[in-house]
């Protein structure tokens, strides 16, 4: 784990009190492989309000340093941050959360990952069909940090019924929740519309905010759904993949974006296989598709570099 120690100086907001403020605030997804240090500093640039690190398993986070300093890196300026953990049993949950807590603002339980391996290992969304332990985990986390301005907050993805769904809600407000993220599919769901209604429902069911997660790509997009359901704040993954500047107003990634990547990711020894993928998402809305399919096939940063010096001046 690489984090210094003297990270709450400094720090003027907390997630808690963006999502009690008047404007509704941006957030970074958790983004397995993506929303890793370098990415989160560049949004930060970029309006990103909050943003969250990638799912970490906490079990193995608990009991292997080499995992601890394999899935967390942070530093001063990585702040507000969530740390999003994946658990199945309260202990590791409070345990893990016990770790990070001075080097974050917040901790985040994954209710939401519909991939098969979690949900078979007892991770992810399978957790909105288990209330009582959902709500042991957070309770038991909420009863060990005791610091009411460290979060702690679910990831959950809806039920078919719409009952349930708040109901869940309902009982993770009761067990001390502070915040919740809701993605407005179910489980079972990849592409279909995003149910908004129901975001809307949950946060005039609860009295902690809610966020809403789902189809964000723009600016626009923010402010519509925040209108729409009353939400107090929005979470977005792949549309800031593809655009990080997106929080800030712009429609496509711009130059100055893609050369500030290039620099913190070489700056942080970000592998070539991440630095690479980035840049395909930032510049699938900018440059041809004939042009994408060379770009894509590079396999070093100098080639990297070159094309871009060469083709777009960047």
């Amino acid at each position: 784990m690489h984090a210094e120690k003297e990270l709450n100086d400094g720090i003027t907001k907390t997630p808690i009190e963006f999502l009690q403020g008047d404007k509704c605030v941006k957030i970074c997804a958790p983004m397995v492989r993506y929303s890793k240090l370098a990415f989160r500093s560049l949004v930060r640039k970029y309006d990103c309000d909050v943003c969250f690190t990638p799912m970490i398993v906490a079990d193995s986070f608990v009991k292997s340093l080499k995992a601890r300093d394999s899935e967390f890196t942070t530093n001063s300026g990585d702040r507000p941050l969530i740390v999003q953990f994946a658990a199945r049993n309260a202990e590791d949950f409070a345990a893990a959360s016990e770790i990070v807590q001075q080097f974050a603002d917040g901790v985040d339980l994954n209710c939401g990952c519909p991939q098969r391996w979690a949900m078979s290992e007892g991770y992810g969304a399978c957790l909105i069909k288990k209330p009582d332990l959902l709500t042991d985990m957070v309770a038991q986390t909420r009863a060990r940090i005791q610091d009411p301005d460290f979060s702690v907050s679910i990831k959950i993805r809806i039920q078919n019924n719409e009952r349930q769904t708040v109901e869940l809600c309902q009982r993770a407000e009761h067990a001390g929740v502070s915040w919740i993220a809701v993605h407005g599919r179910t489980p079972a769901e990849r592409t279909q519309p995003v149910n908004y209604d129901i975001m809307k429902l949950i946060q005039s069911s609860v009295s902690v905010p809610v966020v809403a997660n789902g189809d964000i790509k723009s600016l626009q997009d923010v402010k519509d759904i925040s209108e729409r359901t009353g939400v107090k704040g929005v979470m977005c993954a792949r549309g800031i993949l593809q655009n990080p500047a997106m929080f800030a107003g712009y429609n496509t990634t711009p130059k100055e974006c893609i050369k500030q990547w290039i620099e913190l990711s070489l700056s942080y020894g970000t592998s070539f296989q991440c630095f690479h993928n980035h840049l395909i998402y930032m510049l699938e809305d900018i440059i041809p598709k004939s042009e994408r399919l060379t770009f894509n096939s590079l396999t070093s940063v100098p080639a990297v570099i070159s094309f871009l010096n060469q083709m777009y001046d960047i």
